[in-house]
């Protein structure tokens, strides 16, 4: 391994690539708002437009 490899390793960069973590939402592909719990991996908009058909309740 190089220095460059060894350092951004140390510092966490690249840290989604290895342990497989997506980065971006599975329907739209926006990077930001994921929802992760429960391995759903989608934008916060497109977990409220399918949370019902996905079998998710709104209680309140």
């Amino acid at each position: 391994m190089s220095e460059s490899e060894t350092d951004s390793e140390a510092t966490g960069e690249h840290a989604a690539k290895r342990t497989g973590q997506m980065e971006e939402c599975q329907r739209c592909g926006r990077k930001q708002g994921l929802v992760g719990k429960y391995d759903i991996f989608l934008c916060r908009q497109c977990f409220r437009e399918i949370a019902r058909s996905m079998g998710f309740k709104k209680y309140r």
